[in-house]
């Protein structure tokens, strides 16, 4: 079997056919779209390789290109790991080097999917509204320099107007990142630059271009070194490529492709009319408790989710929020137990082998608490109870975001609003005024759920719990 993953990760035979341009090729996508790709094409067949574009970094490139594009995905499961090369990605383009090869990969006819995992703050979107940030300065340059763009709405487009002008159909446009309502986001999206460029287009693309919504779910740890180094000592190769997961995987697709679509449920993905209810259960179960755990038990000394998981009051505080705060704001999705649903996450929590650190999760939290935290905490409010959790975890983000630890310690905040939000912090003496101060970020906060007394009210309480007495006690009191 070593044998057999090491000639398969030099790949000898020719790379499959592309049919899909994938925007975003970092770790979560090579642990699952190439997986459920991998998986279609094996069963099925089809032309379905995938031409992945970097937008940013040429890291990518430089670990698959040397290697064909495979590159060895690795299970990780309480029982020990399971390896396998994965082959679904047929090249590499990094689009700063060379942004036409990507508008013309884009332009193929044999192309029928575009799919993206750019995060949240690719779409170049204020998550408080919803809108295109037009002076977004990415943005800004793709509108001037629309043959030469920078940005994912701004190569979409690009992509369909070449196509467009020669009358060739359009692709699909699918996002496969973690938000709530991603194919209406990335639509409104390229609506919107498409109006900015040219409204004949955008009118087009209205009426054409299908944008299905997806929800994903699979744990994706950020690869280590010492996870290369794992894999070259068991299996005696090294592949800087490397990327670790959990045997879970959820895909619910809609299933709107008139260009034809790989067989993904061959690997497990589940086709359906509407995924909207299955995006809430898990942007609101999975997703809310997650960031939950990553910002207090960052505070309260935890690296991983699994130490946070393991931790009596932190497991308490994820079964507390599902069944008191989260649950009541989810209407049921066809074909699942909600509690039990919640039972699974906790023991997924729980899998040592995933190392799965506190500070990746807590990563771009200006982006994500939108969609995982505030939007439940209205649904609350507006039900007449006051989610005292879900505010302690608010309290917890402002309290990572001000960039000092428990201890005095520096925290390294990575987050596009990084600068405002400490700035916004310090510029403030108390828990009041800090709270004041952040809640008053209107890229985070929209101004109805800002000037809720009780939301502000319970958020400051828990800000000043944190402060006065740690994470790990304040969790303690919210449960007592």
């Amino acid at each position: 079997m070593e044998a057999g993953l090491r000639d398969r990760l030099q790949r000898k035979g020719a790379a499959p056919k592309v049919g899909i341009v994938h925007l975003g090729p970092g770790a979560f996508f090579r642990a699952f779209v190439a997986v459920f790709t991998e998986d279609a094409m094996a069963a099925r067949g089809g032309d379905w390789g995938i031409l992945a574009v970097s937008l940013r970094s040429p890291t990518a490139r430089d670990q698959l290109g040397p290697q064909g594009g495979t590159f060895t995905a690795v299970e990780l499961g309480p029982d020990g790991e399971s390896p396998r090369v994965i082959g679904a990605v047929a090249r590499v383009l990094v689009a700063p080097e060379d942004p036409g090869a990507v508008v013309a990969a884009m332009a193929d006819p044999a192309v029928r999917i575009v799919s993206l995992t750019v995060t949240e703050k690719g779409y170049c979107h204020n998550p408080a509204t919803g809108q295109l940030t037009l002076d977004h300065p990415d943005i800004a340059h793709d509108l001037a320099h629309p043959d030469a763009p920078t940005s994912a709405p701004g190569f979409v487009v690009a992509g369909l107007a070449r196509r467009r002008a020669e009358g060739t159909p359009p692709f699909t446009v699918l996002s496969c990142d973690n938000l709530p309502s991603n194919g209406a986001l990335v639509r409104g999206m390229v609506l919107a630059f498409a109006r900015a460029r040219d409204p004949d287009l955008a009118q087009w693309i209205a009426d054409t271009v299908r944008f299905p919504a997806t929800m994903v779910d699979r744990i994706t740890p950020a690869t280590t070194p010492a996870d290369v180094d794992r894999l070259a000592a068991t299996l005696g190769y090294r592949d800087p490529g490397l990327v670790v997961h959990e045997p879970f995987g959820q895909w619910v697709i809609e299933d709107d492709f008139p260009q034809g679509r790989p067989d993904w449920d061959a690997g497990g993905a589940q086709f359906v009319a509407s995924v909207e209810a299955h995006e809430t259960m898990k942007l609101r179960c999975l997703n809310g408790t997650h960031s939950t755990l990553a910002y207090l038990g960052y505070l309260a000394g935890h690296e991983t989710i699994a130490e946070a998981g393991a931790d009596p009051p932190f497991a308490a505080l994820c079964e507390r929020l599902w069944a008191a705060e989260i649950l009541p704001t989810i209407a049921q999705p066809e074909g699942e137990n909600l509690p039990d649903y919640c039972a699974a996450l906790l023991a997924r929590y729980r899998n040592p082998a995933i190392r799965h650190r506190t500070w990746q999760i807590a990563m771009d939290g200006s982006q994500k608490l939108p969609q995982r935290l505030l939007g439940t905490i209205r649904d609350n409010l507006a039900s007449g109870r006051v989610p005292a959790g879900l505010c302690l975890a608010v309290a917890g983000w402002m309290r990572y975001v001000g960039g000092v630890d428990e201890a005095g310690r520096p925290i390294d905040v990575r987050d596009p609003l990084a600068d405002r939000l400490r700035a916004a912090s310090d510029g403030a003496d108390t828990p009041e005024g800090k709270v004041a101060a952040l809640l008053a970020v209107d890229a985070v906060f929209d101004a109805a759920l800002a000037g809720d007394a009780q939301f502000r009210d319970a958020v400051t309480v828990a800000y000043r719990r944190l402060v006065a007495d740690g994470a790990r006690r304040a969790v303690e009191g919210y449960l007592a």
